[in-house]
């Protein structure tokens, strides 16, 4: 199936479809999703550092199911301008409560992390800043300049929010410019009551004619009542924005005050999806029951 052939349809036109599901209801996780939590050395010496460098990572504050795997290689999304968000998704464990003061340092300690972590991949994200006139583009400019001062070779992807302004994000020289439209537009309402999926597909689309030859990146969270036709109408508006890269992983409930599980797709179904990106187009495509945006994104290159 490529992209060709399936005709981008309305906003209006999926968020009227027809929920049919492709996957088990249940709240109850199936075998492929129960995780082990491996403990390690290398895992204390991540947890060491971050603490000394009083650094935030999005692995710990969105409860995301790879963070002992992800310490014990080593590695680690870096969240940057506070730990807290001025939106209120209902899908994300990130806590919503007035913003935290700008830190100008944190560009300098997120680099002193990147060298004594010894990555060549660096992967940065943020809570959202509706209380910033910019959204907290310009900050975000600085953190990847000073990262880029000390580390020159160091490939940087940055995964941001739905700023308005990217012509200084992107002159600062991230080698993946990434922005996660996280569901279908029909679920929106529900999902990202605070979000718009036409202005996210817009933020990937500025990426592309701003910088040309930037890699853009986005992903999907599935198991949230959408529709496989939804998600694959989904993948075509990404392509045809321009997107290169793109990630699908399972919705996991991190609280009963957040959105609950409609189902929970299984490994063939993301095989499909996978295979289903892969002949849209899309350069990379990761797509499995735990995987994150930032999950191995590495393996992907700069």
């Amino acid at each position: 199936m490529g992209c060709r052939n399936l005709r981008r349809r309305t906003v209006r036109e999926r968020m009227t479809s027809s929920a049919t599901t492709y996957a088990v209801s249940s709240e109850r996780k199936p075998p492929w999703l129960r995780v082990r939590h491996p403990r390690c050395a290398q895992t204390r010496e991540v947890w060491r550092l971050l603490q000394e460098l009083d650094l935030n990572t999005v692995c710990q504050y969105a409860a995301c199911p790879n963070v002992a795997e992800c310490f014990a290689r080593g590695t680690a999304t870096f969240i940057l301008m506070g730990s807290v968000c001025t939106r209120r998704c209902r899908f994300c464990n990130v806590a919503q409560a007035s913003p935290q003061p700008l830190d100008p340092t944190e560009g300098e300690r997120i680099a002193e992390a990147a060298r004594r972590m010894k990555l060549r991949y660096l992967v940065l994200t943020s809570v959202t800043r509706d209380d910033l006139p910019d959204g907290g583009a310009e900050h975000w400019a600085a953190v990847i300049r000073a990262v880029r001062a000390r580390l020159a070779e160091l490939a940087v992807e940055a995964l941001i929010p739905d700023l308005s302004d990217l012509s200084d994000v992107l002159a600062a020289g991230p080698s993946v410019l990434a922005h996660n439209i996280e569901t279908v537009p029909r679920l929106y309402p529900m999902v990202r009551p605070q979000a718009d999926y036409e202005r996210s597909l817009n933020v990937l689309a500025r990426a592309k004619r701003i910088r040309p030859d930037v890699v853009t990146k986005s992903a999907i969270l599935v198991g949230l009542g959408e529709t496989e036709d939804e998600v694959l109408g989904a993948l075509v508006d990404l392509r045809q924005v321009g997107c290169d890269r793109v990630v699908l992983g399972q919705y996991l409930r991190p609280t009963r005050e957040h959105v609950p599980v409609a189902e929970f797709v299984t490994p063939e179904q993301f095989d499909r999806f996978a295979e289903q990106a892969r002949q849209m187009g899309f350069s990379w495509a990761l797509a499995a029951p735990l995987a994150r945006s930032s999950y191995h994104a590495a393996e992907a290159g700069p």
